[in-house]
């Protein structure tokens, strides 16, 4: 099986180049120096198409003679975002609510550029809880990865939807940070009563006997057709090499349809890069429901996203909603 996948990501890594060199970059003559392109992505399986590049040097074959390739690893949007406002990140693939928020702080600087990846959380509640319905969260707590960011978002709007509020809004429900390794915890000893967590970690939860899913990745937030990872790029790169954005977005799309048509060579592929990154691979029973709890797609929809920023400026966590045309560019769609 690993022979077979080798082969299928050799073809695969080829026709990405093919086609990029399709079209090379003019934007370097003989004699100048290289392009320095700085990558940012999280060792997440929602950032797959950015682990599958990564792990095959599909960038650093394709712009050889043209530019220098380099990946930084964040664990938090925060983090990344202000790496790119630093001037050290070109391209970074993070979640909806930080590129938004970066965008916002940014006056539309940093743009959206593509899509990566689509839904990938869950809403779960330990067995004993007794809670059956959205109804039953009154007075109970529940735990998220980080406060205003994507799942912290969906849960509000969950309980808007249910005109329920939160504590600190005059409600019963208490909603609470934690590391996602610390929530399968926190779930097991009892001290929360449900969490919204993003995959792997909700079939990590489910698969450990103590969970089970209340509302499941196409029930959370907009039918799962919201993002849960996207492309952003820093405005002065679009400025200086457009060209090199339309190339990366074209070798994203491939990868994309690569990571589709072959999941169990894209899973392998994402574990690899796990494991280099954590030290431990995730096991491949949990890669495979993981990956079925979402969908590779470059596709923007435009509406969901807005719809965080109308959540999290209803909630104070930005200032304003953008206006459609200052978040997205979309000039390089291959």
């Amino acid at each position: 099986m690993k022979c077979f996948n080798r082969r299928l990501l050799f073809i695969s890594t080829a026709l990405i180049l093919l086609s990029v060199c399709a079209a090379c970059s003019q934007e370097q003559t003989s004699g100048d120096s290289k392009t320095d392109v700085r990558i940012a992505y999280f060792p997440n399986i929602t950032h797959t198409q950015a682990l599958v590049l990564k792990n095959q040097g599909t960038l650093e074959l394709a712009w050889e003679d043209s530019c220098d390739v380099t990946w930084t690893s964040f664990n938090a949007g925060p983090s990344e975002i202000e790496a790119i406002f630093a001037g050290e990140i070109d391209i970074g693939y993070i979640g909806p609510v930080p590129a938004l928020n970066a965008n916002i702080k940014s006056a539309g600087d940093v743009k959206i550029i593509a899509n990566a990846t689509n839904a990938g959380a869950v809403l779960l509640v330990r067995k004993d809880s007794g809670i059956a319905s959205i109804p039953d969260l009154a007075g109970k707590k529940i735990a998220v990865p980080q406060l205003a960011n994507t799942q912290h978002l969906c849960l509000l709007s969950i309980l808007s939807a249910n005109n329920m509020k939160t504590t600190d809004q005059g409600g019963s429900v208490t909603i609470n940070a934690s590391s996602n390794a610390d929530i399968v915890n926190l779930m097991d000893n009892g001290s929360i009563d449900a969490a919204v967590v993003p995959e792997p970690w909700g079939t990590i939860m489910e698969k450990s006997g103590n969970a089970e899913i209340l509302l499941d990745y196409n029930e959370l937030f907009w039918d799962g057709n919201y993002p849960a990872a996207l492309v952003v790029a820093n405005g002065d790169f679009i400025k200086e090499h457009p060209q090199l954005v339309q190339e990366f977005l074209e070798m994203h799309e491939s990868t994309t349809s690569f990571i589709n048509q072959n999941p169990s060579a894209a899973q392998e592929i994402v574990n690899t890069e796990i494991e280099n990154a954590t030290g431990k691979p995730i096991d491949a029973a949990v890669m495979e429901s993981a990956f079925s709890r979402m969908e590779a797609t470059t596709e923007l929809n435009i509406d969901a996203i807005l719809s965080f920023a109308a959540i999290g400026r209803e909630e104070g966590f930005n200032s304003m909603i953008p206006e459609e045309s200052d978040v997205f560019d979309t000039e390089f769609r291959p």
